[in-house]
């Protein structure tokens, strides 16, 4: 009795280790790769003609600018900056095919580094949220060389030397206030004691199990 017991038991486990994985694989099967972005599309009040950057005849500036924002993803690490510490804004929208999908707020010239805002909806009419987050310090450059009518005396002042030489610096403020600090180490607690939860209840399942088949075939 106690042996048809332990068999059940050691079957039941394997069945349900092999629907997950028929349903794992089944999922990563049917699952169809995102369609890659095509051409974004660059407009600001001070631009009298949106600039148009093509994946297909303008590949380098074209990743180029869609490296500013492809990893806006998440919260954002950051709150929202006073209006008057942001200067220009220049909205990049990120098209696949004739289709506008996603959008994005870049400041380049912002006090304390560059930023960028992620509207709460999206033009394909996904809603990930409103998020701020610290830019990339070659935004500026980027939007630059894409043909955005930005200074180029106040592009210089972020290397130590200017354009030709000297390293890049990060300003005293571009690292954020105590309440940025503070909730990005609360949200990688908060993970990290997710995760540990995790790997408990999975240890706490297996012992479960190895000590009901240990009882059962004594």
């Amino acid at each position: 009795m106690a042996g048809e017991v332990s068999r059940r038991l050691v079957g039941v486990v394997t069945l349900l280790v092999a629907a997950g994985s028929w349903l794992a694989i089944g999922g990563v099967a049917s699952a169809k790769p995102a369609p890659k972005p095509t051409s974004v599309v660059i407009t600001s009040k001070g631009m009298p003609d949106p600039l148009t950057l093509r994946a297909d005849n303008n590949k380098d500036l074209f990743e180029a600018v869609l490296d500013q924002v492809d990893w806006l993803t998440g919260d954002g690490p950051t709150t929202a900056p006073k209006a008057a510490d942001l200067g220009p804004k220049f909205t990049v929208v990120v098209h696949v095919g004739d289709a506008a999908k996603k959008s994005y707020d870049l400041y380049p010239l912002a006090k304390g580094g560059p930023r960028a805002f992620r509207p709460a909806r999206q033009p394909d009419r996904t809603q990930p949220g409103a998020a701020w987050f610290f830019g990339r310090l070659t935004m500026a450059e980027t939007l630059l060389a894409a043909g955005a009518p930005l200074p180029d005396q106040n592009i210089t002042t972020l290397h130590g030397g200017g354009i030709g030489g000297g390293e890049r610096v990060i300003p005293d403020d571009a690292i954020g206030t105590g309440e940025d600090v503070d909730r990005l180490l609360g949200e990688l607690r908060r993970l990290m004691l997710l995760n540990g939860a995790v790997l408990v209840a999975i240890t706490l399942g297996l012992a479960g199990i190895a000590l009901l088949v240990r009882r059962r075939t004594r």
